[in-house]
């Protein structure tokens, strides 16, 4: 099944681009090049999805090994059959293991096929989507006028539009984000007026326009709407700009002294078409800080290139390097969780539903920069990730020395969490991660940083920086934890509590006696060794009253606190009920 044939045999440039090109405009946020054994030269003329039942289609075609795992032996015969029918490269999704086989990479290179994988955030219909986007850029211009504008000239795109309809142009993004607009000497209407100065068209008037079912009605028009006159507005124009089945942004025109040619839609029509290729090289090409990122994201995943990010920042493969992991106080936590969701949700059109939390999404934001200023400060090349409340700094550059690199992570962290606490409140916390020798040893500094983080958060903890080796007891302590939260689910209700232990008899006291404080005397009293005056003062209560609750807890739960075993499997239980009650906040 060919999704996006080019024109037949004959010139690159209109059979479709070489597979360097593609990958050049999807960045690194949509494929993963695994091994290309005859280089990226290949023509890309389609995409093809992988169909058992018609083979003999896939010449010149990206090929999309859908529902085929990398790691079985069919990943093996798809490659072979490929090279044989003259396939430009084939691609597959992660697998269980989320790595190409060596077996795999070997048959790839015997055959001569370039091999790549689906990118595990972006689902096969993005993809297809994605894909026939960037081969719009091999397609031939409608208009001798527009096409002459260079590739991504978007204010020269707009400029051209205007003098070929007969009106003033705007061109904007996803989110009504003016990206150009073309001079005119006419006077303009207000909304234009306030468009360009804000840069985007007036809140008031987008929610109005989405109230109205208009947004719906244009991201899924495949032709030009028309809006007629309204009072001191004059009529306009609207297209939407595609490329496949994906939509990049829009084109408005308004009339600017007179009324609309009769021709201006046919006009407006075939301009989008050409916008296609500006959108695509605006975003693919304007937006290095995003494709950054992904390659970032993509190595601390384990999936990514070291080469690719290497490429993208200069940090040398071969190098020590390390990873922080960053949370921010509370209120910025949390801001900065809603707005990593906000982002992902706002990079396509969606009609009616609203547009997300812009507060959330300045709160990321700032951390991000504020991060990324206070690293420049410092010897080191910082590739600064938003992740769910809060952030991963990956540092590239330190020093050749192991011990000295280790230093500069430390420093740095120390520094960065006073400044995150001034910003975002006091209780920033940074884990530092394991200090690696190259890029590729990135996921494993990725995961000492997440829970040396881990543990800093942990009930009691009192530092702000840590690397994982100072808080070695605490992560040990979470791991075990883990295993048994696992163990109590697998097992029933109730972390820790489902048998009739003592601490199970003391929740059950607790609860019906309307939120008594036996657990959190027992938890107090454990926590300072059984010492009295420490936990009285703990609780805020006398030592006779505490003597007092404790003979009564022993006395409802049964518990020996005489007993270590008994000491220990209680702590543990009080424990994974905090883990519990965490939870459900």
């Amino acid at each position: 099944m060919a999704l996006n044939v080019m024109a037949g045999p004959g010139d690159d440039a209109v059979r479709g681009p070489t597979l360097e090109r593609l990958l050049s405009v999807m960045g690194a946020g949509a494929l993963e090049l695994c091994v290309a054994p005859g280089g990226l030269a290949a023509v890309v003329e389609g995409v093809t999805v992988l169909d058992p039942l018609e083979p003999g289609r896939s010449r010149g075609q990206l090929l999309l090994a859908v529902g085929v795992d990398p790691q079985s032996a069919a990943a093996l015969d798809v490659v072979g059959e490929a090279a044989r029918e003259g396939a430009a490269a084939v691609v597959f999704g992660q697998g269980r293991s989320g790595r190409p086989t060596d077996a795999l990479r070997t048959a790839a290179e015997a055959a001569g096929t370039a091999l790549l994988f689906r990118t595990a955030w972006l689902g096969w219909t993005e993809l297809v989507g994605a894909l026939r986007a960037g081969l719009v850029l091999a397609g031939v211009p409608a208009d001798p006028a527009a096409s002459a504008v260079p590739l991504g000239d978007l204010n020269g795109l707009a400029d051209a539009v205007a003098v070929l309809v007969g009106g003033a142009v705007t061109i904007e993004d996803l989110e009504s984000r003016v990206l150009a607009y073309s001079s005119t000497k006419e006077d303009v209407d207000e909304l234009r007026r306030l468009t360009i100065l804000g840069r985007r068209v007036p809140e008031w008037r987008v929610a109005a326009m989405r109230e109205a079912g208009f947004f719906r009605a244009l991201w899924g028009s495949g032709d030009v709407i028309h809006r007629p006159a309204h009072g001191e507005n004059p009529e306009r124009l609207v297209v939407a700009v595609r490329a496949g089945g994906e939509v990049l942004g829009s084109i408005w025109v308004a009339a600017a002294g007179s009324d609309l040619p009769p021709h201006a839609s046919d006009t407006l029509r075939s301009a989008a078409r050409v916008a296609a290729g500006h959108l695509l090289h605006h975003r693919s090409h304007r937006t290095d800080a995003r494709l950054t990122e992904d390659a970032a994201r993509a190595l601390l995943d384990g999936r990514g290139s070291a080469s690719v990010l290497t490429e993208r920042t200069g940090i040398p493969a071969h190098g020590h390097c390390a990873v922080l992991a960053v949370r921010p106080g509370a209120a910025g936590a949390s801001r900065s969780s809603r707005s990593s969701r906000s982002s992902r949700e706002d990079e396509s059109p969606k009609g009616e539903s609203g547009k997300g939390d812009l507060g959330a999404g300045e709160a990321a934001g700032r951390l991000c920069a504020l991060l990324a200023v206070c690293c420049g400060a410092y010897d080191v090349t910082p590739v600064v990730l938003p992740v769910d409340r809060g952030a991963l700094i990956l540092l590239g550059g330190l020093h050749k020395d192991p011990r000295r690199a280790e230093e500069q992570v430390s420093q740095l962290g120390t520094s960065l969490v006073r400044q995150v606490a001034d910003t975002f409140g006091p209780d920033a916390r940074i884990g530092l991660g394991t200090v690696v020798d190259t890029l590729t040893g990135l996921p494993a500094s990725r995961r000492s940083a997440d829970l040396a983080l881990r543990a800093l958060l942990s009930p009691g903890e009192q530092r702000a920086v840590a690397s994982a080796s100072e808080v070695a007891e605490t992560i040990a302590l979470n791991e075990m934890l883990d295993t048994l939260t696992g163990a109590a689910r697998s097992a029933g209700p109730g972390p820790g509590t489902a048998l009739d232990t003592p601490v199970a008899r003391l929740v059950a006291h607790d609860a019906g006696h309307g939120g008594g404080t036996m657990v959190e005397t027992l938890r107090a009293y454990l926590d300072h060794f059984g010492h009295v005056p420490d936990t009285a003062r703990a609780l805020g209560v006398h030592a006779n009253s505490l003597r007092h609750r404790i003979s009564r807890l022993t006395e409802v739960s049964g518990l020996d606190l005489r007993s270590p075993d008994a000491r220990l499997l209680a702590q543990l239980q009080l424990r994974l009920l905090e883990r519990g009650a965490d939870r459900k906040q």
